[in-house]
Formats: structure tokens, sequence, C-alpha cells
């Protein structure tokens, strides 16, 4: 597999990586990470800043515990301003390049009844994804490091059960592959919003929110009208089906905290440490 920037890197290298900075403490020197990962400490160091743009020293700031409330404290996007600056649109969406449409809520009821959805495993820089996708475009990303590849494919399935699903990652690597290149002036892969109404004004809401930067969940629930719904607004953030493209990662507890991940929590850290490296690099 590629070792080039902004191309997935082998994400058994880096789990390994982020397990070992986990256990060994922001003291470990690049020798000892190196050891763990059985490599020189300059290839380590080499493969490692590869794929991140940033040295592992470096790299172990971005997912230190206490990393999401500096994020918060320095990058704390409020979505109003997001929006009244026009960050978002119904058609292209400036920061991420995106074209999305959603499903109207008849169809939503009938459960994705009448729609094939594709399907396929790929890599990714957070591990294994499971990629779904109809003909307008993604419609779940899955990452399985955490949950497995079946419980996340039950999930997946689960939320539209009268869907006809075909395997087909040919079909779907190149969506991957461009939902995961670096942020570019072209278009980036179209998405297939899938949920009930109040879900798309949260997954609209999270859309607004620059890579890189994060939110609150109360923050969300103004930005939908509703400043009083943090519990469902934090339901809804949830049950997201599109992992990464519609960044959940981004939203934080009012205190900083991590709150949850449908996902698994060592997946968040290592998306909101790869944004905010590469945002500085």
């Amino acid at each position: 597999m590629p070792k080039d920037k902004g191309q997935p890197y082998h994400y058994g290298v880096m789990r390994r990586a982020i397990d070992a900075v986990d256990r060994l403490g922001p003291q470990a020197t690049l020798d000892e990470l190196a050891a763990e990962l059985s490599m020189s400490p300059a290839h380590f160091q080499r493969l490692f800043s590869a794929w991140v743009g940033v040295s592992p020293k470096r790299y172990q700031q971005y997912l230190a515990l206490g990393h999401a409330r500096a994020l918060l404290a320095a990058r704390h996007t409020t979505l109003e301003t997001a929006q009244a600056a026009g960050l978002s649109g119904p058609g292209r969406l400036h920061d991420l390049f995106l074209r999305w449409e959603a499903m109207s809520p008849g169809d939503y009821a009938r459960g994705g009844g009448g729609l094939t959805i594709r399907w396929g495993m790929a890599d990714s820089p957070f591990g294994p994804v499971l990629a779904m996708a109809t003909e307008k475009g993604l419609c779940g990303l899955a990452f399985t490091s955490e949950t497995g590849e079946s419980e996340a494919m039950a999930d997946l399935c689960a939320r539209w059960p009268a869907a006809t699903y075909v395997e087909d990652p040919q079909a779907l690597a190149p969506a991957v592959a461009a939902a995961f290149a670096p942020r570019g002036p072209g278009p980036g892969p179209e998405l297939h919003l899938i949920g009930g109404p109040f879900q798309i004004k949260v997954w609209e809401a999270l859309l607004r929110i620059p890579a890189g930067q994060v939110t609150t969940y109360s923050d969300i629930a103004r930005a939908v009208g509703n400043p009083r719904a943090v519990r469902a607004v934090g339901t809804a953030v949830g049950r997201n089906p599109i992992s990464f493209l519609v960044p959940c990662h981004r939203a934080l507890r009012r205190d900083g905290a991590l709150g949850g991940y449908h996902w698994g929590l060592p997946v968040k850290r290592a998306m909101l440490a790869w944004e905010a490296a590469r945002d500085e690099a």
C-alpha cells in the first residue's frame, strides 16, 4: 500500500503506534516507540511522518487526553458564525468539497425500500472501513477496528432494512479514495444522507464544522433551532452513518471531554489528532 503523505497508511502500524503512545505515555522517546514496533527509529519516524505530516513526538501531543480540551479552547467553531460566513449550502460544501442529497422523509419511512445499496470493505487512515453507496452517493462509512465487520454491517443494514444490498467494493473504490484524499479545489465524493428530518438537520450542522476545528453538542442544538435538545442531538450525532465525512468526531462535550463515538473512542481520538496535525503541517 502506498506510504506517501495524503494516502492511506497501513493502519496496523498506526494502531500499534497509537497503542504504544497510550501505554508508554507522552514522555516516551522515539527509540522506545520504534522498539515497540520493531523498527529502527529513523525508519519509524520516516513512515510515521509520511502518514500524518508531523513527527511522532508532535503527534503524541495531539493524542494526549487533554488535547480535546485545548482544541475546544483554541478552535471552537460557533456554527451560527460558520453559517453566516457562507460555509454551508445545499450544494457544494466549501470546506469538504462534497455534494450531498438528503433522502425524502417518505423514502426514509419506507426503510430504504426500492434502494439498491452497494457495499464493500476498504482501507483508510483509521483502519478498515465498511463503505456503502446508493446511485446518488455514499450513504455509509463505518470503521470496524473496534466494533468488528459483522457488527458494523448489521448496524448499517438495520437502518435501511428494506434496501437491496449488493457487495461491490470495486464500484465504491473511487469514492472511498476521494473521501480520505487531501482537500483540494476539485469535487469530492457525493453523499446520500439517509435519515429522519431531525437527524438530517443535525448532520447538516456537522457538515459546517471545518476540518481541524470542533464544536459542542449544545452549539449544535442551538444551530438546529432547539437549544434544549442536547440529548437528542447527541443521539442524532451517534446515528450518523457517514463517519468522518459527516464529521461527528468534531462534536465534544462542553467541558472538552470527547463524549462518545459510535465506532469507538480510539478512532475518534485518531481522527481529531490526524486533522489537527494536518491543519498545522
